[in-house]
């Protein structure tokens, strides 16, 4: 089954967060595969270098970065070369739709549900989910 994983969740799963952890867990494993662009790419590494997120977490910065590299060598590259543009609230998060669509992929795992599914453009075959709701569908 193909995702993409919302920065969001990533950094949730650094901070310790079970469902997090449990997604990426099962990329890790290769029970899904996440799909990656270079916006979303390029999201992830902006968050994960803000050293005041982690600092309670006992993550160094290589170790971010290990992590990454890590996920990143199970995710499927895809470029992205129609701009769908759904005019999602935030601006911001319309990557995120366009990568699912090029990289056909079932669900959106996000913890930003709310502002991800009051686009002008709808793509009724992606899920837009949370790691808790996900994790009860596919388990």
């Amino acid at each position: 089954m193909r995702v993409v994983i919302d920065t969001n969740v990533f950094v949730g799963a650094c901070l310790g967060s079970p469902p997090s952890k449990k997604v990426i867990a099962k990329c890790l494993t290769g029970q899904l595969r996440a799909v990656m662009g270079t916006a979303l790419f390029l999201e992830y590494e902006s968050i994960l270098g803000r050293e005041n997120l982690f600092e309670h977490t006992g993550l160094e910065k290589g170790e971010r970065e290990d992590l990454l590299d890590i996920f990143l060598s199970t995710c499927i590259w895809t470029p992205i070369y129609f701009g769908w543009r759904p005019n999602l609230p935030d601006e911001g998060d319309n990557h995120l739709v366009e990568l699912a669509v090029a990289g056909n992929a079932q669900y959106i795992v996000t913890r930003n549900v709310r502002d991800l599914v009051h686009g002008d453009l709808n793509f009724p075959s992606i899920g837009i989910i949370s790691p808790e709701a996900f994790l009860q569908e596919v388990e």
